[in-house]
């Protein structure tokens, strides 16, 4: 059996929606893994038996990309979890000024709410200019 055909199988037997369904079912992923590994015994030996060095090193190429896909999706969790405390935090802040009666300070809030997207935005427009500057020199 050649590796395409193997990995055919495989890629049929691991159906992304199948496996998101297990997930909302509440199964936990090493148990998803383990139970993939055990239907699959056969065709994942065979397929360990066919691969080649630079196949190995592809396998270790897609894993670090997975590795990096996942670390991007809890950065972005992340982020937005950030993003809801601080504007629950915003909002107490201006509830306690409210009932204290003092005015809230119309800058700093601005500041506080939009400092990192201004900073950011900054960055990327002087990286835009340099790299336009060097493209036209």
């Amino acid at each position: 059996m050649s590796i395409s055909k193997i990995l055919s199988t495989l890629e049929k037997s691991w159906g992304r929606d199948e496996i998101l369904l297990k997930i909302k079912n509440g199964l936990c992923t090493d148990e998803i893994v383990d139970e993939f590994l055990l239907n699959n015994e056969l065709q994942i030996k065979k397929l360990n038996s066919l691969l080649r060095q630079k196949d190995i090193i592809l396998l270790n190429q897609v894993e670090q990309l997975s590795t990096c896909e996942s670390k991007l999706i809890n950065a972005i969790k992340n982020i937005n979890h950030l993003e809801n405390n601080e504007n629950q935090q915003i909002i107490s802040q201006k509830n306690n000024s409210i009932s204290n009666g003092v005015p809230s300070n119309k800058i700093s809030s601005f500041m506080i709410n939009w400092s990192n997207k201004f900073v950011i935005i900054a960055l990327l427009t002087i990286s835009a200019l340099a790299l336009s500057k060097q493209a036209w020199a």
